[in-house]
């Protein structure tokens, strides 16, 4: 039987918060150059409002802790963010993981906005990667094609010639990756790290898997529950 292997980006393949961290060095410089402010206080301000409030507000609050805070500044600090070159790698189990498996399709889907991951994508090595058939970035064909939508799990199906029950889709996310496919007979595995490693949802949205390590893979085991 033919089969397929599909995963999600952020926090399956990489670790989601070196993007940020990366991001916010690259506005902290911009910070520096633009406005004489200091890099090191501005990036250690980024990362404590990070940890206390989320991602939603870390230009506003740090742009205004230092009184300089306009929307227009707040736009090039998001546009310096989105637009910079990650330094980001591999986990050390997705470049194992992705070497054991090779001889698979594989297949990549991937949420948010579409040129950020496009760029993470080709820092990463994956974008133009021949053991990658194609990275599907859902935003490309609407957002409303975004996951839970299984637009382009189902795009992925139709190219390969199988059945859903013939895909395993690997993710961390539980409030999405897992719960639009599931229904339709995909196999799925859950990455417990990242953000949403200590998230419990219930059933519908729990995939039918959980993993520490991409190294608890096993192309014969999850084929067969």
């Amino acid at each position: 039987m033919k089969r397929v292997i599909v995963f999600d980006l952020d926090d399956t393949l990489y670790d989601e918060m070196t993007f940020v961290i990366s991001g916010f060095q690259a506005v902290a410089r911009f910070l520096e150059e633009e406005l004489s402010l200091p890099s090191a206080e501005c990036l250690e301000l980024m990362m404590t409002v990070l940890r206390a409030q989320g991602r939603g507000r870390v230009f506003d609050e740090v742009l205004a802790q230092y009184g300089v805070k306009t929307s227009k500044l707040v736009r090039r600090c998001l546009v310096t963010y989105r637009s910079h070159k990650p330094d980001i790698r591999l986990y050390d189990d997705a470049v194992r993981c992705l070497a054991r498996i090779s001889h698979l399709p594989i297949y990549i889907v991937t949420d948010g906005n579409k040129h950020v991951q496009e760029s993470k994508l080709k820092a990463l090595g994956l974008y133009d990667d021949p053991r990658i058939k194609r990275c599907y970035i859902t935003r490309r064909f609407g957002i409303r094609h975004e996951k839970p939508s299984p637009y382009c799990f189902l795009q992925i199906c139709q190219t390969e010639n199988v059945a859903p029950q013939q895909v395993v889709y690997i993710g961390d996310n539980p409030h999405k990756d897992f719960v639009g496919i599931k229904p339709l007979g995909f196999r799925t595995a859950r990455l417990l790290r990242g953000s949403y490693a200590h998230i419990r949802k219930p059933e519908a949205y729990e995939a039918d898997r959980q993993w520490h390590s991409l190294d608890e893979f096993e192309e014969s085991v999850v084929f067969h529950y």
